[in-house]
């Protein structure tokens, strides 16, 4: 999902795939806010954190920015004219003084990096012809120290309802360009006649390769995270739709953007029109929000049951704890009944959603509604299994959720069943008041615990599939409202996630 966006890599990259520009290209219409289903949000202080990962972008750029050979000629009072070339300019020892970003509210992010220097080698070549046809040609090799900075105007596009960054908006201002040849740091007339030469060119070349290397790297690295965050939402058959559903918001305080969040189920797709998303329901304490719509997750778990995931089997020792959760002998008998003396390891109970859960964001928690069906078979010695237990009950049960430790926790606060279909062999009637008693309080006591956090380790296990546990993420808050929920939480940026990316894609 758009939590996915969790996953950054540096100012550059994070911002362009939160914050796409308003563009008539993507055509919202006049009420945007009604088809949206995620909102990201993220404050000023996630953006100064990221913004010290800046660095490794520009390094990246740097490095692997291709430096055209340089050359050009000059007439010169008694030596006649004068040629020269530069070639293989290489790129040594790059280090970065600071970063600062700033957010504006004419939709642009300017980012400065402050005093960049960097050392340029590669070879001089010149030659020249004489006043009396003396033509001398030379070859040595050459440092140039320079120090830099770095202003960037990044624009960001909607096309397709996708990010498309301009990071052309780029200037190098040179504070120092300094030619030494040789090796030799001491001032002499051939130097200081290559450097008044090559000064000024070498400057717009400069400007050119690193500036168009920087536009570069921040097209492959909002490509990587869309793909991504495409990747973080996509489950087989289920994938929910991330496309931008709205203009997005830029403050000095925050960027917003704004996604369908509809989710696809092989050749369906859910509809959203009525969203009761507003900007005022976010506040600005927390590094990171994520607001989530009651239809995108009942969309959710309707795409989960029509693709049979809402099914649970126990058996051996989770069976065995399920139904020795009290050591009494009323307990024993009614267990001795049911499984007719059979063992734990040879009989299997399946629970699973006869219908599409109904899914209700309250203060309280996210309250869920199903019929569920129970069904317990024990092995018969040549026989086939012989169902000994099968229930539909209408399940309601209100849940909270937390993430500590990267794990998703889901704790039930309450829950009620009503059953509709009771067949047990134990008891054909469904009158025997200890094995009614001690199902129902099974079921409430242990049941539905046992089935919550059997749902929150698998879903640890596919956000985790995801790469998420790589991620530091700080004080998360799960908070519950009528119709929505918000993910708030700081994080801790992840650096060798970039390093590693920028050393495979670069």
């Amino acid at each position: 999902m758009c939590w996915a966006g969790r996953m950054m890599l540096g100012t550059l990259s994070t911002l362009l795939v939160l914050v796409p520009a308003a563009a008539a290209a993507c055509g919202f219409g006049p009420f945007p806010y009604r088809a949206t289903g995620i909102v990201c949000r993220m404050t000023k202080p996630a953006a100064l954190l990221l913004n010290q990962e800046t660095a490794q972008v520009i390094q990246a750029a740097f490095r692997n920015a291709k430096f055209p050979n340089i050359t050009g000629e000059r007439s010169m009072r008694l030596l006649g004219r004068v040629a020269y070339g530069l070639s293989n300019i290489q790129v040594n020892d790059l280090s970065i003084e600071r970063s600062e970003v700033e957010l504006q509210e004419d939709n642009a992010i300017h980012i400065s990096i402050k005093n960049v220097s960097a050392l340029f080698k590669g070879t001089l070549t010149y030659g020249y012809a004489g006043a009396w046809f003396l033509q001398l040609f030379h070859s040595v090799d050459f440092e140039i120290e320079s120090s830099i900075d770095l202003q960037l105007n990044i624009d960001l596009m909607c096309q397709k309802y996708r990010v498309t960054p301009d990071a052309s908006d780029c200037y190098l201002t040179f504070h120092k360009l300094t030619l030494h040849l040789q090796g030799d740091k001491q001032p002499g007339w051939l130097k200081q006649l290559f450097t008044d030469f090559i000064s000024f060119t070498l400057k717009l070349v400069l400007k050119r390769e690193v500036c168009k290397e920087i536009n570069a790297v921040a097209q492959t690295l909002t490509n990587f995270i869309l793909d991504l965050a495409a990747n973080f939402v996509r489950d087989k058959d289920i994938v929910v739709d991330i496309a931008l559903a709205s203009d997005p918001v830029i403050t000095a305080n925050y960027i917003e953007s704004h996604h369908k969040g509809l989710v696809l189920y092989k050749n369906s797709s859910s509809v959203l029109s009525d969203s009761v998303f507003s900007p005022s329901l976010l506040t600005q304490s927390r590094m990171l929000y994520f607001w989530l719509s009651e239809h995108s997750l009942s969309s959710l778990a309707a795409a989960a049951f029509l693709d049979g995931r809402l099914l649970l089997s126990l058996s051996g020792e989770k069976l065995q704890e399920l139904f020795e959760m009290e050591d009494t002998e009323v307990q024993q008998k009614a267990v001795q009944r049911i499984f007719q003396g059979t063992s734990y390891n040879d009989s299997v109970a399946k629970v699973w959603s006869l219908t599409q859960p109904q899914i209700s964001l309250q203060p309280e928690g996210t309250v869920v509604r199903s019929l569920v069906a129970v069904e317990i078979s024990i092995p018969l010695a040549g026989e086939e299994p012989l169902v000994a237990l099968y229930m539909e009950k209408e399940v309601t049960v209100t849940i909270q959720a937390t993430y500590a430790e990267k794990k998703l926790i889901l704790q039930p606060v309450d829950s009620s069943i009503e059953i509709k279909v009771f067949k047990c062999t134990a008891d054909p009637s469904g009158e025997d008041p200890s094995i009614q008693s001690f199902l129902q309080n099974m079921i409430l006591v242990a049941g539905i615990p046992e089935i919550t956090s059997h749902i929150g380790s698998a879903l640890t296990s596919l956000m985790n599939s995801k790469r998420l546990d790589l991620f530091d993420i700080i004080n998360p808050e799960i908070i519950t409202e009528k119709g929505y929920v918000i993910v708030q939480l700081d994080f801790g940026f992840p650096s060798h996630v970039l390093l590693n990316f920028l050393e495979k894609s670069l």
